[in-house]
C-alpha cells in the first residue's frame, strides 16, 4: 500500500504508552519507586526481577525491550513502568471491606509486603493510597486526627469536587507514606488517572528533592571554590598595583603563578559541574511535572485546611529554588573563573610585548654597533688589500724596468698608490651594495 516507516507504528503507539489502570470500586493501592543503580541504565535487573513475578503468577515474562507493562495477579494488578532512572511499581488491591469513615488503616496483605522488600535497587517513594468509597459519610477532622497522628494534615478536592485527598507527607512506623482518596462520583476510569497523578506527585517530589541532597553535599566544596576565586582576584589586583610601580622577571613570575592557579581551579569547578549537573536538571524537570499534575487533578479547597498544592508552595518550592541558587552559583562562578583568566592572560600577553620591545630595542643597538665595527673593519680591509696590490705592482715594475732607469720603478709604485687605494675603496662599496640589493 505505501512504504512504512520502520519505527512508524511504535511512533504512533507512544500517545498510548503508560496508560492508568482502571479502579472500579475501594481499593488498596501500593506505589513504589526504586532508584537503579548506575550500572544498570537500561533496568536488566529490574526486567528480570518482573520476568520473575510473571511465571510465578503463569504470566508471560515481558518483553526484554518493554518499558511498562501490567501483570494480572487474581483480582489484583500489577503495573511496572521502567522510567529514566528508576522502576515504579503500582500494586492495585480490590478491597470491598473499606469504609470512609473507617479510623484505622487496612493492613497490606503479606504479597505486598513481600513485594516491597524484593524490588531491586533503592527505594526512594513508597506510598499507600486507600481509596475508600463516600457512601454518603465525608472524612471528619476527628477521623483524620487519628489517621494522621501528625497533625500536619492537607487535603484538597479533587476531580472537580468528583473526590478528596488527604495527607500529612510523612511517613508511618512501616516507612509508608499515607493518602486518603475519598471517593465520590469518580468512575474507574477517572479513578485510575487520578490515583496514577497523586502517586506521580509522591514519586516526582521526592526524585527532585534527590537535587537538594546533592546540593547540601556539595554546597562546602562550591563555597571553598568561590572563596579561592575571591582570593585569587584580590592577588591579581595587588599583583597589578606593584607591577605599576616595579615590574620585572618576579611580576611575570607572578602572573604566570596566578594562571597556574586558575586552571586549577577551573578544573575543580568543571569537575563539581559534571557532578551535579545532570541531578539539578533532572530535580528541575520533575519539579515541573509535579506542578503540571497538581494542575492536572483540579484541587479545589476543603474548609479549614491548605490544599496539596499550598502545602507544596510552602515547602517543597523553597527547596526547588535552593537548587536553582545552587546552578546560578555555579554558573557564576565559571563565569568568573573565565574573566579572571582572560584578564590575567592579558596581563601576561602586555609583560610580553613589553619584553619583546626591549629585546627588539637591544637588538637594533648591537646591530648598529656590529655595523660600525663592520665598517672600521671595511677601511682596515680597503687598506690591506691596497697594500698588496701595491705590493704586486712594485713586484712587476722591478721586473719590468731595467736597473739603468734607477728608481723608476719606486716612483711608478708611489704614483699607483691613492690610484690603488681609490679603486679598492670603490670596489668595496660596490659589494656592499650589491650584496644589500640582493637582501
Amino acid at each position: 500500500m505505501f512504504a512504512e516507516h520502520p519505527m512508524r507504528r511504535e511512533l504512533n503507539d507512544e500517545v498510548h504508552a503508560r496508560p492508568p489502570l482502571r479502579i472500579d470500586g475501594p481499593a488498596l493501592v501500593l506505589h513504589l519507586a526504586c532508584l537503579r543503580p548506575a550500572g544498570d541504565a537500561g533496568g536488566q535487573a529490574d526486567l528480570r526481577f518482573i520476568a520473575d513475578l510473571a511465571r510465578h503468577h503463569g504470566a508471560p515474562a515481558p518483553n526484554l525491550a518493554s518499558r511498562y507493562g501490567i501483570l494480572p495477579r487474581g483480582e489484583t494488578q500489577l503495573k511496572w513502568e521502567l522510567h529514566t532512572e528508576f522502576t515504579s511499581y503500582t500494586l492495585v488491591m480490590p478491597r470491598s471491606d473499606l469504609s470512609a469513615s473507617a479510623v484505622r488503616w487496612a493492613d497490606l496483605p503479606e504479597d505486598a509486603l513481600q513485594l516491597a522488600r524484593q524490588c531491586p535497587g533503592q527505594c526512594v517513594a513508597a506510598l499507600v493510597l486507600e481509596f475508600r468509597p463516600a457512601e454518603g459519610a465525608e472524612a471528619n477532622l476527628d477521623m483524620v486526627g487519628q489517621l494522621f497522628p501528625s497533625g500536619d494534615v492537607v487535603a484538597s478536592s479533587v476531580g472537580d469536587d468528583a473526590a478528596e485527598i488527604w495527607t500529612d507527607f510523612r511517613l508511618d512506623a512501616a516507612g509508608f507514606g499515607r493518602m486518603l482518596l475519598i471517593n465520590r462520583s469518580l468512575t474507574a476510569g477517572r479513578a485510575g488517572r487520578m490515583v496514577q497523578r497523586l502517586v506521580e506527585i509522591e514519586t516526582y517530589r521526592l526524585m527532585a528533592l534527590l537535587g537538594l541532597a546533592l546540593t547540601r553535599q556539595t554546597g562546602g566544596a562550591l563555597s571553598a571554590l568561590e572563596g579561592r576565586l575571591k582570593a585569587l582576584i584580590e592577588r591579581t589586583a595587588a599583583l597589578g598595583s606593584a607591577g605599576q610601580s616595579g615590574g620585572g622577571q618576579a611580576d611575570d613570575n607572578g602572573d604566570r603563578l596566578l594562571l597556574n592557579e586558575l586552571t586549577k581551579l577551573a578544573a575543580e569547578t568543571a569537575s563539581l559541574s559534571t557532578t551535579t549537573r545532570y541531578r539539578l536538571s533532572a530535580g528541575t524537570a520533575y519539579a515541573e511535572l509535579v506542578a503540571r499534575r497538581l494542575d492536572d487533578i483540579r484541587e479545589g479547597r476543603v474548609d479549614g485546611l491548605s490544599r496539596l498544592s499550598s502545602f507544596l508552595d510552602r515547602r517543597f518550592t523553597p527547596a526547588m529554588r535552593t537548587c536553582e541558587a545552587f546552578i546560578r552559583r555555579l554558573e557564576q562562578l565559571e563565569t568568573g573563573i573565565d574573566r579572571a583568566s582572560d584578564m590575567l592572560r592579558t596581563r601576561v600577553d602586555v609583560n610580553l610585548q613589553a619584553q619583546n620591545g626591549a629585546l627588539l630595542r637591544d637588538m637594533e643597538s648591537r646591530s648598529r654597533v656590529q655595523l660600525r665595527i663592520q665598517e672600521a673593519v671595511e677601511g682596515l680591509s680597503v687598506f690591506a688589500i691596497s697594500y698588496y696590490l701595491i705590493g704586486l705592482l712594485k713586484v712587476v715594475a722591478e721586473g719590468l724596468l731595467p736597473d739603468s732607469m734607477g728608481h723608476a720603478h719606486l716612483l711608478l709604485s708611489a704614483v699607483a698608490v691613492p690610484i690603488v687605494l681609490a679603486a679598492v675603496w670603490i670596489g668595496v662599496k660596490r659589494l656592499r651594495h650589491a650584496i644589500k640589493g640582493r637582501d
